[in-house]
């Protein structure tokens, strides 16, 4: 049985949330040029979490309850630690158009989550396509890396699945309460235990630009807050499975902006395997639609 597409509101908000996270790996690599990556990858959500702690008084927001505490920690463990670390250490070591193209898995696991945890059931053609376009992820970096995964191809894989992990839970929770409570209040959660290793670990600082603080500025108030305002809201609108498709755009942004706005040098192969990856899951798209379990979506 088709179900019914997900409103133009919903794709419109996934793509602002997609757009948004575009930036992140080349801000990420101009920000970890002068500043200590784990300052760069937990410091944001200290920055975020001010900001949250803003949000949240402004709108007299009331407590999560007990239950949802404990799926913020995921939230949190996965967007909030997970993936701002792994991320800025790999882009150490990588190019941020090479890092796009491993975020070719994020779609993947992202759906996997939602297949998991929201009970969408996304049909076997779909998986197939996906899984393909996971395999020319992987491929490149056997390519680019003679034949074995690097440390960094590590470490972003790590990265995705934490942010598959955590999208997946707070798209779940954005059913439940406004979406852009769930990123304040998974910030709120997780910024003391930050801020004891941020204090605690020994940051290696020197004198930065203030192109390197404004790309740390950047990936704290889009990449790690205001991003997900729309994302959460499109995929709890949208479904999980749908919605997470979207980020196959996420590469090609991704290596426009590394090409012409940070210089990087972005060869021939790589606009091939992105474009190999968008097409697989174009192709799924066109597949039997995906059953999605809406449950209880919070509109709001």
């Amino acid at each position: 049985m088709r179900t019914a597409a997900p409103a133009t509101g919903a794709y419109l908000l996934g793509f602002l949330g997609v757009a948004s996270f575009s930036l992140t790996f080349p801000m990420t690599r101009v920000a970890d040029a002068e500043l200590d990556p784990v300052f760069v990858g937990l410091g944001r959500a200290i920055v975020a979490a001010l900001l949250a702690l803003l949000v949240l008084q402004w709108q007299r927001a009331p407590w999560p309850t007990r239950h949802q505490v404990q799926r913020l920690i995921v939230v949190a463990l996965g967007v909030v630690v997970g993936f701002p670390l792994l991320s800025a250490w790999a882009m150490r070591s990588v190019d941020s158009s090479h890092g796009a193209i491993i975020a070719g898995l994020l779609p993947l696991a992202t759906a996997a989550g939602g297949a998991w945890r929201a009970k969408e059931r996304p049909t076997l053609q779909w998986w197939l396509c996906a899984a393909l376009g996971s395999a020319l992820v992987l491929a490149h970096a056997f390519r680019v890396g003679d034949g074995q995964l690097g440390a960094a191809d590590l470490a972003l894989t790590g990265a995705m699945l934490a942010a598959a992990v955590g999208y997946t839970e707070g798209a779940m929770l954005a059913r439940e309460m406004p979406a852009e409570r769930v990123i304040c209040w998974a910030l709120i959660i997780a910024a003391p235990l930050i801020l004891v290793v941020l204090l605690v670990y020994p940051l290696h600082w020197q004198p930065a630009s203030l192109a390197a603080w404004g790309a740390f500025g950047y990936v704290s108030a889009f990449s790690m807050f205001l991003g997900f305002f729309a994302w959460y809201r499109g995929l709890a609108k949208g479904g999980i499975a749908r919605i997470s498709q979207i980020q196959l755009l996420q590469p090609f942004l991704t290596l426009l902006a590394a090409a012409f706005l940070f210089g990087e040098l972005v060869e021939p192969g790589m606009w091939l395997f992105a474009a190999g990856v968008m097409t697989c899951v174009a192709i799924g798209r066109r597949m039997p639609a995906v059953p999605v379990n809406q449950g209880n979506t919070n509109s709001r």
